[in-house]
């Protein structure tokens, strides 16, 4: 039991702790203060439910199910362009940025609108969540492996919520336009570089 789960705690983690479109977001958020429980609780959620998914076997479904995968390729590709240019547009007037962080914009339903895209729109959320994860748990046996999904749900769990209310700790160092100008820059590019990953297949 406790193998199992630990296994899962670590497997998670390795998968989740890299820079990626959805972590760039949810460290956004978290430093602008803006929607952080929200943002936090839709990747959360969301990663629980892939990770179950995998474990229940959901995954030889997606597997075979190529032309779904290339469909959510390519929705993943348009988004994360749009998200890139628009982080670089802002980069261009990181005064507005700063003052438009201070004053709580985007909307609630803006923030989620994009956690959920950047989360289910990401074809390696399938790859990594549900098939890698799903497979290695598979490994456990009929029971074991429903406790290597609870140490994976723990582990995405803790990220996330680490990721989003620790941020705030570097708010103070980011309250000038400069470096809201350098953020947005590492995060556009960073889209961007993804995109142009998943076009490449």
């Amino acid at each position: 039991m406790l193998t199992s789960t630990a296994a899962g705690l670590a497997t998670g983690l390795s998968l989740i702790v890299a820079i990626g479109a959805q972590n760039a977001f949810v460290l956004r958020q978290g430093l602008a203060r803006q929607h952080v429980g929200v943002v936090v609780a839709v990747c959360a959620v969301s990663d629980l439910l892939l990770i179950l998914a995998g474990v229940a076997g959901i995954g030889t479904i997606v597997e075979r199910a190529g032309w779904l995968v290339e469909v959510v390729r390519w929705l993943g590709v348009a988004f994360l362009t749009v998200y890139g240019v628009r982080s670089l547009l802002r980069a261009r007037r990181p005064a507005d940025t700063l003052e438009a962080a201070r004053a709580g914009a985007p909307s609630r339903r803006a923030a989620v609108g994009s956690a959920v895209a950047l989360t289910w729109l990401n074809p390696h959320v399938y790859l990594d969540t549900v098939l890698l994860l799903g497979s290695i748990a598979s490994t456990h046996g009929s029971q074991g492996r429903w406790w290597f999904a609870a140490g994976a749900c723990a582990a995405s769990l803790l990220w996330f919520t680490a990721l989003g209310y620790g941020a705030r700790l570097a708010h103070r160092r980011l309250a000038s336009p400069r470096a809201w100008q350098v953020l947005d820059v590492l995060i556009g590019v960073t889209m961007l570089a993804i995109a142009v990953m998943l076009a490449r297949g």
